[in-house]
């Protein structure tokens, strides 16, 4: 099980052009604006100016996903986060804020409309869970010598 990560981008929401650059991003490992631009170009139905690229590749820096290098002449975009690492942090915060409600009877009434699979997927995440804790405790007693 991959752990939570350490690092959190700055803010977490994302609008749907900076999903897309991002999601570029991913898929490329790092990218020039050029590449990315080219990329959103590839569509025949798009259009959008290389200049829009750009902003919204540093609003991503400036959000806390992208980290920027320069090489020659042209600027490298890296994630500081993977896509598995991202989607960790997105779930964390949604259910954070699902269980914010602090109504008991709301969550109930949520979980008893859950169909079967979605059970056994809460059951499966339990006993994962469970391994987790048993394991961290095991791990704090042994003896260190």
């Amino acid at each position: 099980m991959v752990p939570m990560p350490s690092y959190r981008p700055k803010q977490l929401s994302l609008g749907p052009l900076e999903a897309e650059i991002l999601e570029i991003i991913w898929q490329l490992g790092s990218a020039t604006t050029k590449d990315v631009h080219e990329r959103i170009l590839a569509d025949p139905d798009r259009e959008l100016a290389y200049a829009s690229v750009t902003t919204v590749l540093r609003r991503l820096t400036q959000k806390g996903w992208l980290t920027c290098d320069r090489q020659d002449r042209a600027f490298r975009w890296q994630p500081l986060l993977s896509q598995e690492q991202a989607r960790m942090l997105q779930a964390h915060d949604q259910l954070k804020r699902f269980l914010a409600v602090g109504n008991p009877d709301i969550i109930a009434a949520f979980a008893d409309s859950l169909d079967q699979a979605s059970l056994e997927q809460i059951d499966a995440i339990a006993q994962r869970l469970q391994a987790i804790r048993e394991a961290r405790e095991e791990h704090s007693t042994t003896p260190r010598y």
